[in-house]
């Protein structure tokens, strides 16, 4: 491992462990040995890719775009033609798609991953999607005979870059065990959560809460400059109080010059926030917060700025404003 001991925890009970062991027993994946494959290579799959890649794994991957694959082929991963083909040269595939209707289809589409997957293979979707529709693609996937481990990510393309990444898994744990090497090589961290649905559910809280807390800073910029103090004095003050977070200190400086490359894209935020609140309606839990901070992201998206990173919600409140 490249990168260190990643931490591993699991939340299941020892007798719901045994349960979710005893569904397959897979080899473990070590680089040299095992063949990993990634479909869709977008920001967060090329940085997740790469590491793959210099952690010694021989890599297959596939993306919609093939030209999104040439710098990961020049880098000695291997370019194969569809999902079904990925799948049937890997012996672990893991995906990174944009949606839940994206991730349905390339998981059980015509020449999908479930297509080329069999009993001793496992399927990694660590795509963000809501539980139902993870709970459908492991219900196909077992019914293959391989594994599934859904696995959504915490952290975006500079933490992907660095592997530095947070698992947020469940499903079946002997995949989570056969493919540690693999989520060491990308992540700090990995959380086995239990049955499939858990990781998915805990990627969308995790999500609106940073959703909201990007809204509510971005007001808090915008009303800083309209009431005449510098906003960078407000960035040294919430740097040094209770509410200090890495993502005003990372954020900042680029929303007050009005910069945003995408490192997590806005309209997949507020497609997180819609999940979220969905789950809420599930619960009969009313989100007001997120609701308000879903409609500025909505705003945003609006104003033609779904494609830029999800701090660019700021342009959003400071045109409501004027």
């Amino acid at each position: 491992n490249l990168y260190g001991d990643p931490q591993r925890f699991t939340s299941v009970p020892p007798r719901a462990r045994m349960t979710l062991k005893t569904r397959a027993q897979l080899a473990k994946a070590e680089p040299g040995k095992t063949k990993l494959g990634f479909a869709g290579i977008g920001i967060m799959g090329l940085a997740m890719t790469r590491n793959l890649i210099k952690a010694g794994y021989e890599v297959y991957v596939w993306n919609r775009n093939p030209a999104k694959c040439d710098p990961l082929k020049a880098e000695g991963a291997k370019v194969v033609s569809s999902p079904k083909q990925l799948a049937q040269a890997a012996d672990y595939t893991f995906a990174m798609l944009s949606d839940p209707p994206a991730a349905l289809e390339v998981a059980t589409g015509p020449d999908g991953i479930v297509a080329g997957l069999a009993k001793g293979k496992g399927y990694v979707d660590v795509s963000t999607v809501d539980a139902e529709t993870s709970q459908a693609i492991a219900a196909a996937v077992r019914g293959s005979g391989a594994a599934f481990l859904e696995a959504p990510v915490s952290g975006s393309k500079k933490p992907a870059e660095d592997g530095k990444l947070i698992f947020l898994t469940a499903g079946d744990q002997a995949l989570f065990d056969a493919v540690a090497g693999p989520l060491g090589a990308m992540g700090k961290a990995s959380f086995f959560l239990g049955e499939v649905g858990a990781g998915a559910n805990m990627k969308l809280v995790v999500n609106m809460i940073m959703g909201s807390m990007m809204v509510a800073f971005a007001e808090g910029l915008a009303l800083a400059e309209q009431s005449g103090l510098k906003q960078q004095d407000l960035l040294d003050v919430l740097g040094l109080g209770a509410i200090a977070a890495p993502m005003f200190a990372m954020k900042g400086p680029s929303m007050m010059a009005h910069k945003y490359a995408p490192a997590f894209p806005l309209k997949h935020q507020q497609k997180d926030m819609r999940l979220a609140i969905q789950l809420g309606d599930q619960h009969a839990q009313t989100l007001p917060v997120a609701s308000a901070a879903n409609a500025a992201y909505l705003q945003a998206r609006g104003k033609g700025l779904g494609d830029e990173d999800f701090s660019a919600v700021l342009e959003a409140i400071i045109k409501a404003h004027k």
